[in-house]
């Protein structure tokens, strides 16, 4: 078999090439239109935005070449980006697709949700119309598969009843359906990323690539189904591990954990190790032990000094690209995301910094302070775009789902609420006359915004911050306490609040977990779609298997 990965310039491509790899498949790039006629299988991943895959594909002469190949009845698996390009169109931009399947792509609406649809969801499977049809291309309707996209084919048999007799499955978010894999002839293409889905996803990919090519060359059409939304999706809550790496003394990198940046051994039993940095493990090592645990997303946050380095000497892309080799769900790598300039003068803007991560296995990027200070710029120019920050340039590129902002606030108290007449009247959180912390009986406070890990406060309040980065186009933002930091006595339920409720993308909340109970709190009295952990799962205090135990058990549905 002639298996050929397709690489439009500007998606993740590596994590699939990880998978296929680990699944013993080999297979070659294509690297112009002539390698089009060697191909007699054809993959095509990738995230990215719609206008960004059908400029890359032009720009290399291989649009025509690649509908050419589908046309010609051979074997064709796209993912995400390379099943939404087989649409006529896309609302992300005035780009036409390839045309294969006859109607648009569109975006979500977000009345009734969070946008992008990120996470675990099912793909509940269409009757197919022939009993013969090839059984490698069944999904497990019992699985759930990684999600993240903000565009989408809306199932609508009424308005276009040719183009959902593609429809293999569908999905729920919200109120809405869409086509979650497409199936016709040659063509099987999914929406969702079975390179990141974990086992069902390893396995969906490895049944369809064992199967003769002759087998993925004739599914006939899908039957039109009545289908009404249920009263909720079946979208789970995230479980995220996060792992701060920095240089060690020797120079090692290692996973740490403190109050913000102070990661250092404080005097004690253990004397000898005073002052050293601590040490929790070794990146790629913890993050296998995660993966293995079933966490649903990793984290790995540069927090050392060579965060600042250029691109050439950066040695978080090594461990980025041998920590992708072993997981097969998301991974998001953060710190030092930004423009920086080689020591020989070239400049590297952002988005070439975010495409290197993302060519050495990362799903999203994380920007911090260089979010907080294009947030400040955005709002002295009357919030008025110029598309120079970091998040405009990567998401511009590759979508806004692959861009998370990680904030940092702080509370700023308030002793006599009734007579406060500053500017974030409307974001004062009240606290309970009967809160188990005394600092917060009787008083409000407001959150302002924190650069450099929380040692520089800016003018800036959390719901300036939280919505200027959504503007500007982050699909993701994740919210750091540095009051419940280390604290282990829950996450800032009121904070998360503020945010859920001032923002309509998906949002993590982080610091302060110290029980699996913590959790529950979490997701049962807040709308956040996910939460994140650090210290708790590298000392083994709260495992990821107890944390979802407590959920289930609660009724909060997550991913087995």
């Amino acid at each position: 078999m002639g298996l050929f990965l397709l690489d439009y310039g500007a998606g993740n491509v590596q994590s699939l090439a990880n998978s296929l790899k680990s699944l013993g498949h080999e297979f070659e790039w294509i690297k112009d239109a002539a390698d089009f006629h060697k191909a007699t299988t054809l993959v095509f991943p990738g995230v990215g935005a719609f206008e960004s895959a059908i400029g890359g594909l032009h720009a290399r002469g291989l649009f025509e070449p690649l509908r050419q190949y589908i046309l010609s009845g051979k074997p064709y698996f796209g993912i995400c980006i390379g099943m939404q390009v087989l649409f006529q169109s896309s609302a992300e931009g005035p780009s036409k697709g390839l045309g294969i399947i006859p109607c648009p792509i569109e975006r979500f609406t977000d009345d009734d949700k969070a946008v992008p649809h990120m996470g675990w969801n099912v793909a509940d499977p269409i009757a197919s119309a022939s009993p013969a049809a090839d059984a490698s291309e069944e999904l497990d309707a019992a699985a759930y598969y990684y999600f993240v996209h903000s565009y989408c084919a809306k199932y609508n048999p009424e308005a276009h009843p040719a183009a959902m007799r593609w429809a293999h499955s569908i999905t729920q978010y919200g109120h809405e359906l869409f086509m979650s894999s497409a199936r016709q002839g040659n063509v099987f293409a999914t929406q969702f990323h079975p390179e990141k889905s974990g086992k069902a996803g390893l396995k969906l990919l490895d049944d369809w690539l064992r199967q003769p090519e002759s087998a993925h060359t004739h599914a006939p059409p899908a039957p039109l189904v009545a289908r009404f939304p249920a009263p909720a999706h079946r979208l789970t809550k995230r479980i995220v591990a996060c792992m701060d790496v920095r240089a060690n003394d020797q120079g090692d990198l290692v996973v740490t954990k403190g109050d913000q940046y102070d990661v250092r051994e404080k005097a004690g039993p253990a004397v000898a190790a005073a002052g050293a940095v601590r040490n929790l493990g070794k990146p790629v090592a913890l993050a296998a032990r995660y993966f293995a645990e079933g966490a649903d997303e990793l984290c790995l946050l540069n927090i050392t000094s060579f965060r600042h380095s250029p691109l050439q000497d950066q040695p978080m892309l090594a461990v980025v690209r041998a920590a992708a080799e072993t997981i097969f769900v998301p991974l998001t790598i953060g710190g030092g995301i930004k423009d920086s300039v080689d020591p020989d003068g070239t400049p590297r803007p952002a988005v070439e910094v975010a495409a290197a991560y993302f060519r050495a296995g990362a799903d999203k990027v994380s920007i911090g302070s260089d979010a907080v200070f294009a947030v400040e710029r955005l709002r002295a120019a009357g919030y008025v775009r110029d598309g120079t920050s970091a998040v405009e340039q990567i998401a511009s590129a590759y979508g806004n789902q692959a861009v998370v902002v990680s904030i940092d606030p702080r509370r700023v108290y308030v002793d006599d609420a009734a007579t406060y007449t500053g500017p974030y009247t409307a974001e004062l959180v009240h606290g309970a006359p009967d809160a188990a912390d005394e600092r917060e009986r009787g008083r409000a406070w407001w959150y302002q915004c924190t650069v450099s890990g929380g040692r520089e406060a800016r003018e800036l309040s959390v719901v300036e911050l939280a919505q200027g980065v959504e503007m500007l186009g982050a699909g993701e933002i994740l919210v750091n306490s540095i009051d419940r930091d280390g604290t282990g006595r829950g996450f800032d339920l009121d904070l998360v609040r503020l945010i859920k409720r001032s923002v309509k993308v998906p949002v993590v909340a982080s610091s302060g977990a110290g029980t699996a109970a913590h959790f529950v709190d979490v997701f049962a009295q807040t709308d956040v779609e996910a939460a994140l952990a650090a210290g708790i799962f590298h000392r083994e205090e709260v495992g990821i298997e107890e944390v979802k135990s407590a959920l289930k058990e609660n009724g909060i549905n997550v991913r087995a």
